[in-house]
């Protein structure tokens, strides 16, 4: 039977097992095939930690059976650790992953050559920027100076930082879960010294950085576009770079590009666009991609 199991795929692995243990349990043939509906087809891995949809297992004949089901996954997918993944909660973008089964939640991830370390269930990682977060760490020139405006445990701020030569990093961050996650990667990573972590609402911590950045990061969805105000007070006299996340409909990513330009224009009176990229990063939700704007803008 194990070298079978060996040779199946993690989700027939999985359901197999699952399947088993609700016969042993007396469950009817028809109660078992309304059960494993609910059994996911994906998750997340890394790690010793699989990290399962909020949509699977929710129905509440699984509560019977919690500790042995979630010990099966930990077995079935050959990790200690097992998560169900929840919403991102408020303006702090706070994780409510639950640790279904292990007793630590916290880990390090490895991507790309950096090392992100978290509490799970403190802090947000979207496996899905990987691509974004990479090219960030390609993009920046040598000796330029960035503004990180929502950097969170430095989704972006490790890469610029590992990867590249840059003069400085500000990171600005308010929720003290991230900000903690933040002092030990830049530590672990060793790159603590081009970084100054600006603690607090960058609504009121960024008039230190006026006319300082080459270059802005606002990761920030649905859309940083309050933020706009505060990226353009750091930005130098001479003009820059705007890197501005947000939500585009999957047909029409020009909508993005406009509503974002007609903003820009209102809020500032030295600068003018030279230049938008736009870069897909991922689908966000049906009939809608999460989207990159690198807005090249020089002064009047």
């Amino acid at each position: 039977m194990g070298d079978y199991m060996s040779r199946i795929n993690p989700y027939e692995n999985l359901l197999l097992s699952i399947t088993r243990y609700l016969k042993l349990k007396k469950y009817s043939l028809g109660d078992i095939d309304k059960l494993l509906k609910e059994v996911p087809k994906r998750w997340e891995k890394f790690s010793d930690v699989v990290l399962i949809p909020s949509t699977s297992f929710r129905d509440q004949e699984w509560e019977t059976h919690e500790e042995e089901i979630w010990k099966i996954i930990a077995e079935s997918l050959e990790v200690k650790r097992v998560g169900k993944i929840g919403e991102i909660i408020g303006e702090k973008r706070e994780s409510t992953v639950e640790i279904l089964y292990g007793d630590n939640d916290w880990v390090i991830r490895k991507e790309n050559g950096i090392k992100y370390g978290y509490h799970l269930t403190e802090c947000m990682f979207s496996s899905g920027n990987i691509n974004e977060r990479r090219r960030m760490g390609e993009i920046i020139t040598k000796n330029e100076i960035v503004v990180d405006l929502f950097c969170g445990i430095g989704y972006y701020t490790l890469p610029i930082l590992v990867k590249n030569k840059v003069k400085h990093i500000y990171s600005c961050e308010w929720n003290n879960n991230a900000i903690n996650a933040l002092k030990f990667n830049l530590e672990n990573n060793d790159v603590t010294d081009k970084c100054t972590i600006v603690e607090g609402d960058n609504r009121l911590t960024t008039d230190k950085l006026v006319n300082i950045a080459d270059r802005i990061i606002l990761g920030l969805l649905p859309s940083a576009e309050n933020s706009y105000d505060i990226a353009l007070k750091c930005l130098k006299n001479s003009g820059g770079i705007l890197h501005i996340h947000g939500l585009a409909p999957s047909n029409n990513h020009q909508k993005l590009v406009s509503e974002t330009t007609e903003r820009l224009e209102k809020l500032n009176l030295k600068y003018k666009v030279k230049r938008i990229g736009i870069n897909k990063i991922k689908s966000y939700a049906p009939h809608w991609d999460h989207l990159v704007l690198d807005i090249v803008l020089v002064k009047l």
